[in-house]
């Protein structure tokens, strides 16, 4: 699968991941032969990241970049722009984004958060740790929130909501296998519309 192929004139997406890259995954194989999305590129923040062994697997460039080049986020979003990347997809990104790289992208960057924000969110909130919070505070629901990114952790415009129930039985473990599964279903359904959305406006 070579989701870079054939798409010059579709509107570009780059996937920031920096873990295993499940949803990155998930996001290449929504949007493969899409007839206006296409995926360009996967960038990583770690060069042992597993979405780096996901992303060659299905043929989409991956590009590494260094806590040093962060330092200039005008020169990273020139080098996005320059493969004719319009929007940016976090899939599991846990480095903030510097506010000079936002304003590149303005109303562009769409993270998902795997709680309802705006409880559970903020640095440090990711992975098992969200669910173990979610498990310890009692909650009777949990679920996914997909938003735009600003210069905060987890704090800009929430575009989707999507709840999930707990029941007494649920461990952490449990909690973060529902929440995947609506992770899986809805994060590409979303990009897709908001997408779709934006350029027709």
């Amino acid at each position: 699968m070579n989701a870079g192929s054939n798409g010059a004139n579709k509107i570009g997406v780059a996937v920031f991941a920096s873990g295993e890259g499940t949803n990155a995954e998930n996001i290449i194989r929504y949007f493969h032969a899409h007839h206006f999305i296409d995926v360009r590129l996967i960038v990583a923040n770690n060069p042992q990241a597993g979405v780096i062994l996901r992303a060659e697997r299905l043929g989409v460039p991956v590009k590494i970049f260094t806590a040093q080049e962060w330092k200039y986020p005008k020169q990273i979003a020139g080098y996005l722009k320059s493969h004719h990347v319009e929007f940016i997809v976090l899939a599991g990104y846990l480095k903030l984004i510097p506010a000079e790289f936002i304003t590149e992208f303005h109303g562009r960057i769409i993270n998902i958060h795997p709680a309802l924000l705006p409880r559970f969110g903020g640095k440090g909130m990711y992975g098992r740790n969200i669910h173990q919070n979610v498990f310890d505070s009692k909650e009777t629901h949990t679920g996914i929130t997909i938003h735009l990114v600003n210069e905060k952790y987890d704090d800009g415009e929430i575009i989707f909501q999507k709840i999930v129930s707990i029941d007494e039985n649920d461990t952490p473990e449990t909690i973060e296998k529902k929440v995947r599964q609506l992770e899986q279903e809805f994060f590409p359904q979303v990009v897709e519309a908001y997408i779709q959305n934006i350029i027709s406006l």
